[in-house]
């Protein structure tokens, strides 16, 4: 009997972590590693060389960690949460992208996002278009 009052306590939350949303969730969480750990390291040693890079890098782990805790939790606000920051995510990756490609002075050390992530395998351009193709699919079908 418990397990059916669980599902009655959350009859809208649509699991976003199934097939290839659970890969998402783990390339996601590689990212958060990545970057955070990149942009700490970068912003405690020589944060003065290029606060913008070091500053961009430590933002987009931010988003990472966001979007892996909203595919982790679930849920259409989650999803809808997920989607936005995703679509954020892209904007960022393809506007620093440019931004590195036409005026490489403005940042003398490489961003997450620096050259669509090229550093990365360019996986930070990646990442959200896939992320979300699978999220508008995982919505839930109208009635």
């Amino acid at each position: 009997m418990a397990a059916a009052d669980e599902s009655e306590e959350k009859p809208g939350r649509t699991r976003l972590i199934g097939g290839p949303g659970m890969l998402l969730v783990w390339l996601y969480g590689v990212m958060v590693v990545g970057a955070v750990s990149r942009s700490a390291v970068q912003i405690a040693t020589e944060f003065d060389k290029a606060p913008l890079a070091y500053s961009l890098s430590a933002v987009a782990g931010l988003v990472y960690g966001f979007i892996t805790y909203s595919l982790v939790r679930g849920g259409e606000t989650a999803r809808k949460a997920a989607l936005v920051c995703c679509a954020a995510e892209l904007a960022g990756v393809l506007t620093v992208g440019t931004w590195t490609l036409v005026e490489p002075s403005a940042f003398p050390d490489a961003t997450v996002w620096s050259d669509y992530g090229m550093g990365y395998l360019f996986i930070p351009v990646l990442l959200p278009v896939t992320a979300i193709f699978w999220l508008r699919r995982s919505r839930k079908a109208p009635f």
